[in-house]
């Protein structure tokens, strides 16, 4: 290969990062932006309440508010690997998810629990427990 063609592929080959860079980079900001606006609670009733998704570097919903002896569990429906930690080391964190794997914990105590992916600190989420009176 020539030395004007593999300038040439490097060239491209940088744009082509750059470009990918950015558009990752876009896209986050958009998710800090955005999505949190349209985090809601989950209903208990609806099912759903102890589910949370992993998807384009956002955990959703962001909120979750559970009844005590509730099991949530995160699914990562990412194509890179996250993990779940709580701030506050409140419960065990995940090994690190691949794309469809899960980490489930029970809450039993009420209170409010702050955790993250610490592959990617800037993912954070809150799970509200309430005392179950029923």
């Amino acid at each position: 290969m020539s030395a004007s063609n593999t300038m040439s592929v490097s060239n491209t080959l940088r744009s082509v990062l750059v470009a990918a860079a950015l558009g990752a980079a876009a896209a986050v900001m958009l998710a800090a932006v955005v999505l949190p606006g349209w985090a809601q609670n989950a209903d208990p009733a609806s099912g759903t309440a102890d589910a949370v998704s992993i998807d384009n570097f956002t955990f959703g919903p962001q909120n979750l508010t559970v009844k005590a002896g509730t099991k949530v569990t995160w699914t990562n429906k990412d194509d890179i690997p996250h993990g779940i930690a709580s701030a506050n080391n409140a419960f065990t964190k995940s090994r690190a998810l691949d794309t469809d794997d899960s980490y489930s914990f029970t809450f039993t105590a009420p209170g409010t629990y702050q955790y993250f992916c610490y592959l990617h600190p800037h993912m954070t989420g809150t799970i509200v427990v309430q005392p179950n009176n029923g």
